[in-house]
C-alpha cells in the first residue's frame, strides 16, 4: 500500500511517501480502506518529537480517518465489510497512523459514519470536535445556562467549542481577531471580542458582569492574569494548548473564589471518553451543526508540504485534507 511515513523523528523533510506492507488485522482489529485523512497540529508534534509517545518505525503519520471497512476481525463486533467508518485516535501510543491506503483500527476506537454525512466534511471536524466536547464536558463540567469564554474561537477547535457550547444551552463569549468576530457570531456566540483590544479584560467583563463559569483557552497564550479575575465563584479554566507557556498564576484570587485550572490533552483520553465524544460528534454531524470553515484537499503524496504549512501557521481555520481515494496518490 502507499503511505506517508517517517523512519525517524524530525522536520517535515523526514516524511516519506511510498510503499509499505499492508497491515493485517488481529482478532479485535478492523482493516479500513482510507478515504481521507487530515493534518492536525498534534500530528506535527508527534512527527517532530515534541509530543513524546511510543512509535513503531517505519511510522505512518496521521491521526484521523474516514473510510470503508475492508475486513473485521472475529472479535470486532458491530463492523462488517462495506461499513462507512471514522477514527480520530491513531498515530500515537504505538498505533500506526492514518495517512495510508489502508489502516488498522482497534474496534473500540472506530465509529460508524452516519448515512448521508459527507466523509470529507466529516474528517475535517472529527478531531477538533471531539477535543471540544471533552474540554467542555468531561474536563470543564459545563452545564446549561452557564457563561463560557472561548479564547481563540475562530480556530478549528475554537469554532467547535462555540458550536457545542451553544447547543448545550450555554452563553458563549468568544475572543478572536477583529476579522473573525462576525464568523464567531455566526457560529452562535452571544458576543465576540477582539483579543488584540487594549480593553480586552474590560470588554469581557462587560459581557459577563456576574463572572465566567468556564474559560477555555485554545490560543496557547494561557493568560491567567486575564482569566482568573474574570471567573465567577467556583469557575473553571481548561487549557488546551501552549505546552511551552509559563504564565503567572494569581493564586490568591484562584483559591479565594474556589476556582480551578485543568490541563487537557486529547491524546490521553480513554476509549470510553472518546466513544462518548463520538456519539455527540455524530449527532451534530447529522444535524449539520459541525462544518469546517474551509477545506483544501491535497494528495497523500503532499503530506510533507501539508505539515510545513501547518507548522508555518498558514492555514488560519483552513483544514488540509490528504485525499487517499486515488489509490496511487497521483
Amino acid at each position: 500500500m502507499r503511505a506517508a511515513y517517517i523512519e525517524q523523528l524530525g522536520t517535515p523533510d523526514a516524511i516519506r511517501y511510498g510503499e509499505l506492507p499492508s497491515p493485517r488485522p488481529g482478532p479485535t482489529d478492523v482493516l479500513v480502506d482510507v478515504t481521507a485523512t487530515t493534518v492536525n497540529p498534534v500530528d506535527t508534534f508527534v512527527r517532530s518529537g515534541v509530543f513524546r509517545t511510543p512509535l513503531p518505525f517505519p511510522f505512518v503519520i496521521g491521526r484521523d480517518l474516514v473510510g470503508t471497512v475492508a475486513q473485521a476481525g472475529p472479535g470486532a463486533h458491530g463492523f462488517a465489510a462495506g461499513d462507512s467508518v471514522w477514527c480520530n485516535s491513531l498515530g500515537h501510543e504505538g498505533r500506526q497512523g492514518a495517512a495510508a491506503e489502508q489502516a488498522l483500527v482497534p474496534a473500540d476506537r472506530l465509529y460508524h459514519l452516519p448515512p448521508g454525512v459527507d466523509p470529507h466534511q466529516a474528517v475535517a471536524v472529527l478531531h477538533p470536535a471531539a477535543t471540544a466536547y471533552l474540554g467542555l464536558f468531561t474536563h470543564g463540567a459545563l452545564r446549561p445556562g452557564e457563561t463560557v469564554v472561548v479564547a481563540g474561537a475562530a480556530g478549528n477547535v475554537g469554532s467547535a467549542l462555540v458550536a457545542l457550547a451553544v447547543q448545550a444551552g450555554a452563553r458563549v463569549i468568544s475572543t478572536a481577531a477583529a476579522r473573525d468576530t462576525e464568523y464567531c457570531l455566526a457560529l452562535g456566540a452571544d458576543a465576540a471580542v477582539d483579543y488584540r483590544s487594549d480593553r480586552l479584560a474590560q470588554d469581557l467583563r462587560a459581557h459577563a458582569p456576574h463572572g465566567v463559569d468556564l474559560y477555555v483557552d485554545t490560543s496557547g497564550t494561557n493568560d491567567l492574569d486575564l482569566a482568573v479575575p474574570l471567573l465567577a465563584a467556583r469557575g473553571r479554566i481548561v487549557l488546551l494548548a501552549g505546552s511551552a507557556s509559563r504564565p503567572a498564576l494569581p493564586a490568591g484570587a484562584l483559591y479565594m473564589k474556589e476556582c480551578s485550572i485543568r490541563g487537557f490533552v486529547i491524546s490521553h483520553a480513554t476509549t470510553a471518553e472518546l466513544a462518548e465524544a463520538a456519539t455527540a460528534v455524530n449527532r451534530l454531524l447529522v444535524a449539520g451543526l459541525l462544518r469546517p470553515r474551509a477545506l483544501e484537499r491535497l494528495r497523500l503524496s503532499a503530506a510533507a508540504e501539508a505539515h510545513r504549512r501547518v507548522e508555518r501557521g498558514e492555514t488560519h481555520g483552513r483544514r488540509l485534507l490528504l485525499d487517499v481515494m486515488d489509490r496511487h496518490g497521483t
